[in-house]
């Protein structure tokens, strides 16, 4: 027999209930169900829409025009349907949606949504009397520690009073509903993934009392969760501008190339030169430097030689 986990104030689960012997028992029939929920969702429905037929438009008592002579067609109010602002026909009026369901077929489908659930474990009790002041920090550890099953969202927790202190630390939390127990529906059990049942609304709905067996060993409470660093605030207007492009990146490598390249080509030209202009200087020079001691000593052996000759003559 499927059994119901009792969590204790940290949310362990401390000990297990027997599922009653009249929700254990009931078979689960889908169909039931079905025609359970179709009728509570209509009579959800407020039903309150509204519309005037021509009898309630205000106006229309005078004949617009005579009856004959005017080429038009005759009309009688200027309320009639086709004209603007005339009544409207078959018009929605105030209705209730409610269908009838029988008692037992709306027992049984009840029932049979808490025994899937139970069966499931998706369903919890929960027997919290320690709470002083209402903490949804508080709540969320609650829930950490619950059992797995319980993890699913949406979580529907039914409470004896929405005004209480569990509730009141509970309903800040994403994905958690709080229901009070009288008017809980079989709607609402099919519709969440996950319910925690307080333990006095149990017992209302069980009609007895919760005999609950403790669990051994005791369950250990779960790692605190690891915290992680808040994000860096975004800057509206910096991601509004959009961001300025790189530059390209030269490498030194490819600037030195070329240079040594154009390096290479003056070294070789300064060469050249230098040996072409080294081989005519040395040839020119020897012949300059001849012809002018030539130049220079013919003339003073002329003028030594001339007067001699002269006198001896």
């Amino acid at each position: 027999m499927a059994s119901l986990p009792v969590l204790d104030a940290q949310g362990l689960a401390a000990g297990n209930a027997a599922l009653a012997t009249v929700i254990a028992e009931q078979p689960i029939k889908q169909h039931l169900i079905h025609e359970t929920v179709i009728a509570e969702l209509a009579a959800r429905r407020a039903g309150t829409h509204s519309t005037l037929t021509r009898g309630k438009v205000r106006g229309g008592g005078a004949k617009p025009w005579r009856q004959k002579g005017t080429g038009r067609a005759r009309q009688g109010s200027s309320r009639s349907p086709h004209w603007t602002g005339g009544g409207i026909v078959f018009g929605p009026t105030p209705r209730s949606y409610g269908g009838k369901v029988n008692r037992k077929v709306r027992q049984q489908a009840f029932r049979a949504a808490l025994r899937a659930h139970a069966e499931r474990g998706s369903a919890a009790l929960m027997d919290v009397t320690d709470w002083d002041v209402p903490s949804t920090k508080r709540g969320l550890e609650y829930l950490r520690q619950a059992p797995d099953g319980i993890a699913a969202r949406p979580l529907l927790v039914v409470v004896e009073d929405v005004h209480s202190v569990v509730a009141r630390s509970l309903r800040n939390i994403d994905g958690v509903y709080i229901l009070a127990g009288a008017e809980l529906e079989t709607v609402d059990v099919v519709a969440t993934r996950s319910i925690l049942f307080e333990k006095a609304v149990w017992a209302r709905i069980t009609r007895g009392e919760v005999e609950v067996e403790a669990v051994s060993p005791k369950p250990k409470a779960k790692p605190a969760a690891a915290k992680s660093a808040p994000p860096a605030p975004a800057n509206a207007v910096a991601d509004l501008e959009p961001a300025p492009a790189e530059k390209p990146k030269r490498s030194r490598a490819k600037k030195a190339a070329p240079a040594a390249e154009a390096a290479e080509p003056e070294a070789e030209v300064t060469e050249a030169e230098a040996v072409v202009a080294d081989e005519p200087v040395a040839e020119e020079a020897a012949p300059v430097a001849e012809v002018e001691e030539t130049v220079e000593a013919a003339p003073e052996a002329e003028a030594e030689t001339t007067p001699d000759d002269e006198e001896k003559s």
